[in-house]
């Protein structure tokens, strides 16, 4: 009962991954991400601690497809694990364990990989990789969101999706994106909104991080001080 995609941004080399399911606070369980390493996916039954665990050996110099191998290698209750993972330089590795229920499916592209399972076609993940890879001119995040919203249009759950989550990170140690919708009627409609609103103001707040004293507002917009 979820569907994601991780990308990269080949122009910017930003790295991220959106997510959403019909349960609350997907964004806190099922994506990760580095800035300069990766990002990964985590779902179906699912365990938190492989997205940390497949950054690490992507830190460590393996590429997605090693670092795949080595994670359900590893991994006791791998027939219960859905996973997805790319690295740095792009490459891309998908898994579903012979317990992923249907319909359950893997999609890989230029620069991205969906899963999704318990949803109403196992070809909602090619959608998603067509949508992310149509306009590879738009930022990193907006290609998510879009990705996100094509799944949705194949067909989506089989329940209402009650929560989403966008996560992206640029250069720095601290996401670039982070945001999430719970507990919502229309969570990807309400994630598209929120990137909205933030999208003025993100390269702002890193600038405010790594350099305060050249912190500027946008114009026309007030800066907080948060």
């Amino acid at each position: 009962m979820t569907f994601s995609l991780v990308g990269r941004c080949a122009r910017t080399g930003m790295l991220g991954a959106v997510v959403t399911t019909s349960s609350i606070s997907v964004g806190s369980r099922c994506s990760h991400a580095r800035a300069g390493i990766g990002a990964a996916l985590t779902q179906h039954r699912t365990d938190p601690r492989l997205g940390p665990l497949a950054l690490d050996l992507l830190a460590h110099g393996f590429s997605a497809p090693e670092a795949m191998q080595a994670v359900v290698a590893a991994t006791p209750h791998r027939h219960w694990r859905q996973l997805a993972l790319i690295d740095a330089a792009g490459r891309t590795a998908v898994y579903s364990g012979a317990n992923v229920r249907a319909e359950r499916g893997e999609a890989q592209g230029r620069d991205c990989a969906a899963i999704a399972n318990i949803v109403r076609s196992a070809s909602l993940p090619q959608a998603m990789v067509g949508a992310f890879e149509a306009q590879p001119e738009q930022p990193l995040a907006r290609r998510l969101l879009d990705a996100l919203a094509a799944g949705e249009e194949a067909g989506g759950e089989f329940q209402p999706v009650t929560s989403a989550a966008l996560l992206v990170v640029d250069r720095e140690s601290f996401p670039y994106v982070d945001l999430r919708a719970d507990d919502h009627a229309r969570p990807i409609a309400e994630l598209a909104r929120l990137w909205e609103k933030y999208e003025p103001e993100a390269h702002a707040y890193v600038i405010r991080a790594v350099d305060p004293e050249a912190a500027v507002p946008p114009p026309g917009l007030k800066l907080a001080n948060a």
